[in-house]
């Protein structure tokens, strides 16, 4: 089962989450209360951009939607919408943070 690591400025002190097998990133944050910002949840606004510190590899693939927003916006591709991005069932960390947060 992976854990999931909400880290920097936003989410206040770092915040570690059990989540379940293929679950969605954006059910894990409505549940613990992370402070990442949605609006749209379909890949269309960006503002749940987040940035995957550790662990990208245990995220599905991004879809086209969102790799097209991505695109558009110019990010890096350390950067997921937390809206779309699904966790895959393995263990291992997947540290997060708001995109563009300093630490």
């Amino acid at each position: 089962m992976p854990t999931l690591v909400f880290e920097g400025n936003l989410f206040g002190p770092d915040r570690r989450v059990e989540v379940a097998e293929a679950e969605r990133l954006v059910d894990v944050c409505d549940r613990v209360l992370a402070p990442v910002p949605f609006s749209c949840r379909s890949a269309t606004c960006g503002t749940c951009r987040i940035e995957v510190v550790e662990g990208a590899d245990l995220l599905e693939p991004r879809e086209a939607a969102e790799a097209e927003l991505h695109r558009l916006l110019g990010d890096p591709p350390s950067y997921r919408l937390a809206c779309q991005a699904k966790i895959k069932g393995q263990d291992g960390v997947i540290r997060l943070r708001i995109a563009g947060d300093e630490i």
